[in-house]
This record gives C-alpha cells, structure tokens and sequence, in this order.
C-alpha cells in the first residue's frame, strides 16, 4: 500500500541569487532518490512527479502537505510551488505523507489498546509474511516496536503477553500480501478519532477557548480537554460558505435553520493557513466523489489488471507450496512406512527364532515325558506280575495271610498309584505333542509373514498432484485580508446521499472487526491499571459505556445550535 509508506521530500534553492530550480529528495523506506525541479511548476506538476516516483497509482487517495512554523498546510495544485515557497519561511518547506504507525506509536493519535493489537498483528504480517509455527517462535517480536507506550504500561501485562495476543491475531491474516495488510492497517487507523485531524486554538464569540478540527470529513468544534469527541461537526457536504476577515473565521451551513459559526484565532496567519486546509481537504472530498475522468478510469482499470495479475501469481506460489509440502509429506509418509516395515521384519525374525528354540525343546521334553511313561508302564505290568505272583502263593499261617493280604493291599495300592501315574504322564506327553505342533503352526506362520514383507512394494503408487485532477476546482478570491470560498449546493445534495450510503455500507463491513476488537478488549479489561489510565483513556472508556463506537462516521451530524 503507497499510502502507508512514509515519503520525505524537502527542497532548497540551488542559487540563492537565482531560485530558477530546486532539489527534491524522496526518503522511503526501501530507497532514498534526489532529482532537480523547476520553480515555475505548479502544485500538480509536483505531485504528479511525486507519484511518479513512488509508483503511486491511486492518485485520487492523496494530496501533498508542507509544514510552515510546525503548523501544515495543503499544497495548492493550480498555483506555482514558488508561491508556497515564499510563504514558508527560510524558503524551505518539508513534503509528507503521513507515517501513520509513527504517528500512533508516539502518540500523537489516540488509539485504542484493542485496536492497537489488532494493528500490530498487520503490521507484522506486512514485515514477515505468512505466519510460520517453526520459523516465527515465542520472542520474535521482542526486539519490535509494536504497541505505545501508553498502552504497555496500562495493563499488568508481559512482553511475552503482549506477543502472544499479537501472534494469535497475526497467524488469523495469513495469505494477505503486504499491500492487502498494509491497506487493512490503513483502513482501521483511519477509523481512529485523531486520524487526519490538524488542531487550532481559537476562541469563540463569548472568549470560550476551544479547539478547531480540520480533516478529510469536515470541519469539528472541541473542548480543549477532550480531542476525542467533537461538540459539533460541519461536514464538507454541509457547509455552503467559509470565510474569513482578519482574524474572525465564519462557518456558513448549508441548512439556514442552523446558525453561522464564527470563531477568532490569534493571528492571520492562521487564519489564512486554516482556509488552505479547507480547500485542500475538500478538495480531495469531491475528487473521491465525482464521476472519475477518462484518464483515472484507465488508471483504476490497469490498477484491477495489476491486482487481479497479483492475485493469479499469489494463487501460483501457493499451489506450489501445497504441492511441495504434499511431496514432502508423502515423502515423510513413506520414510515412515519404510521404517515400520523393516521393524516388522526384524520383530518377524526374531519371532521366528524363537518359535524354532520353542519347538525343539518341546520336542525333547515330548521325548523324555513318552520315555518315562514307557518305563511307568513298564514297572506297572510288573507290580501286576508280583501281585499276581503273590495270590498264587499259599500262605498257611493267619500271620503269613494277614501279611500277604497286607502285601497284596500294598501291591494293589501302589500298582492303583503307578497306573494313575502313567496315565498322567501319557496325558502329559500327549499335550506336549499338540504344544509341538502349535509352535510349528506357529513356525509356519512366521515364515510366511516374513515372505509376505520381503515381497511387499516398498512405495505405494502416487498419484500426480494436480496440480488528473477534475478542472472545475471550486473558485474563491481574496481581497486585502478577507477570503472567501464557496461551494455548490446540487453537489452538496448528491453528496449527501451518496455519503450516507458510504455510512450504511461502511458499518456493515465494520461489524465483524468491531466484534474482534470487544472480544481482546474484554479479555484484557481484568489486567488493567485504572491508576495509569490517561485522560484520552477515560473519554474513550466514556464515550465507549455510552454505546458509541469507534467509528468517526457517527460524530458527523446536523446540530441544531452551537457551542
């Protein structure tokens, strides 16, 4: 975005004796160019050249400021830039376009503490891109400058707080450009209350001090104590006269029902500084709201080219860049596979080593359990024997009978216990015999899970990724001290209208940013030092419980009466 880089441009005569020419020197922050220009140009010579310079396509957004005594002023596009010259002091004069996030971070515009989070998430997307978990890490905001003082010290917060609010923010932006982040910083500082407004000191026709706003909307009345909240408001499309004779300055409206505002400042000079702003600010106002010439209209055709053409090269790099993560996810994904699959041979191996030591010694001990049953059985036909044996003796004496029935009982007992003893061991034997034959089961099915991953494809088949300004400048005449300048009222009408459909559609576009702002806002309130809260911070605070919004559309309204 052109509009949020700041330009400096300061010229100085190159023969005192001869001012026949001028340098001017541009101080970007990417470049810094000097080139010679002749005195008798006049203001849109300048500004043409100026944009030229910058690359500046939308013209219509901007004009040229100076400054004479820290006080600016609009530099005039139909008169020679000599004129200006003459009138800022030492013949030297200073052109700006306005650093915004300088004018924020030292304070010279208000701002919010939630808007300032949210201006910190673009600005960093506009420095470093895309949010990136593994390049951006926790700290990489320590050493920027982000947020005002004002609002650090305003809440029991730390750095890394800080960032982190910020971070979460900046992470939601990704996919903009720079420009589109720098246009969306500009389009919530723009909202801001102090944006774009120049202060005067003057007084009214009672002696009540007070304050004279002069900015892209129109003319506002403050209280010195409170730059947030006008007292009332003239908008351009409002306000049909303003003049000025001496040091008194009048504010004629369009509707006659509401009073002519006057007001006196300390010098004619201010007055006459005052005047300059009006007509260059307004100026601008009916540029942005007149029918676009033939020349602005091919120069916002060729800017849509220009951004549709960035748009499609945008959408390309990320096609890419999915592509190349896909690849390196598949890549990774099959690096994966690969290891599991070797795993799974190995633990195959293994277990294949151990179902062949499982199976022979079950094997053995099946040998060794058949051997001992055999032998059992062996002893058990033998006890039968001797049993037998034994009845077969006769045995004379009750003595001799009561021991052998005694033996015999013995016998039987003991052959009971070597039958049941042998039939256990077969039992047993048998049992090892179905263990050998499921470890060999077992056997099998290893070796034929290992052929099975020897034989598996190592990569899976991929498919491919599919991959000029407008002449009839309003007239006004100055004669001796006094000034006038006049405005049309059919243009006023239409503007009217169109500007409250600005309103209505700007509103509906601000809604959801709104709802992200309360969100941090409510977030953040249990943190906050009320000791530390400054006076802009409590009208804002006010003015917010109120039910007022941000928005600087709202302060723009009919009055009845004047402070």
């Amino acid at each position: 975005m052109a509009g949020a880089i700041a330009s400096r441009m300061s010229f100085s005569s190159l023969k005192r004796k001869q001012p026949k020419t001028f340098t001017v020197r541009i101080v970007t922050m990417d470049a810094e160019m000097e080139f010679n220009c002749e005195m008798k140009w006049k203001g849109k010579d300048l500004f043409d050249l100026v944009c030229r310079t910058l690359g500046l396509r939308e013209t219509w957004f901007f004009g040229l400021q100076y400054t004479i005594k820290d006080t600016v002023a609009w530099l005039k596009m139909d008169k020679k830039v000599g004129l200006d010259l003459g009138e800022a002091s030492g013949g030297a004069c200073t052109y700006l376009i306005v650093e915004v996030k300088k004018q924020i971070l030292d304070e010279k515009v208000y701002c919010p503490p939630e808007a300032s989070v949210l201006l910190a998430s673009y600005a960093v997307q506009a420095k470093y891109g895309d949010y990136d978990p593994s390049v951006h890490k926790r700290g990489f905001l320590a050493q920027e400058e982000l947020l005002p003082k004002r609002v650090i010290n305003l809440y029991q917060m730390t750095p890394e707080m800080w960032e982190e609010r910020i971070t979460a923010w900046y992470a939601e932006h990704r996919g903009r450009a720079r420009d589109e982040a720098e246009m969306e910083y500009l389009k919530i500082a723009q909202d801001l209350e102090m944006y774009g407004v120049n202060y005067f000191t003057i007084r009214n026709k009672k002696g009540t001090e007070l304050l004279l706003g002069v900015d892209a909307l129109g003319l506002h009345i403050y209280d010195p104590e409170n730059r947030l909240t006008p007292k009332i408001s003239f908008p351009w499309n409002e306000i049909r006269n303003i003049s000025y004779s001496d040091k008194e300055f009048t504010i004629k409206p369009l509707d006659k029902k509401i009073d002519v505002f006057k007001f006196n400042s300390s010098k004619l000079r201010v007055n006459k500084l005052i005047l300059q702003l009006c007509i260059g600010n307004h100026d601008l106002f009916m540029r942005r709201r007149k029918a676009d010439s033939l020349e602005v209209q091919q120069m916002k055709a060729q800017a849509r080219e220009e951004k549709a053409r960035k748009q499609m090269e945008r959408q390309r790099l990320a096609r890419e860049k999915q592509m190349r993560e896909e690849a390196e996810r598949t890549r990774d994904e099959l690096e994966r596979r690969l290891l599991q699959m070797k795993e799974e041979a190995t633990m195959a191996n293994e277990a294949l080593m151990r179902s062949e030591e499982t199976a022979d010694l079950l094997a053995e001990k099946a040998q060794i359990t058949e051997e001992e049953a055999k032998l059992l059985a062996q002893k058990a036909a033998e006890a039968e024997q001797e049993m037998q044996r034994i009845k077969a003796t006769a045995i004379r004496t009750e003595e001799e009978k009561r021991l052998m029935e005694q033996k015999v009982l013995e016998a039987e007992v003991l052959a009971l216990k070597m039958a049941e003893e042998s039939e256990r061991r077969a039992k047993e034997a048998d049992q090892l015999k179905q263990d050998l034959q499921e470890a060999r089961e077992a056997e099998r099915r290893a070796k034929q899970k290992l052929l099975e991953i020897a034989t598996k494809p190592t990569y899976p088949p991929m498919n491919p990724i599919p991959a000029p300004l407008p002449p009839d400048i309003p007239s006004f005449d100055i004669i001796g001290d006094s000034l006038s300048f006049d405005f049309k009222d059919t243009d006023m009408k239409r503007l009217s209208m169109e500007i409250e459909k600005e309103k209505v559609e700007y509103m509906e576009k601000s809604k959801h940013l709104q709802e992200q702002l309360n969100e941090l806002k409510t977030e953040i309130e249990a943190l906050k030092l009320k000791e530390r809260e400054t006076a802009l911070d409590i009208l804002h605070s006010e003015h917010s419980d109120r039910g007022g919004t941000s928005s600087k559309h709202n302060t723009i309204k009919k009055v009845p009466g004047v402070p």
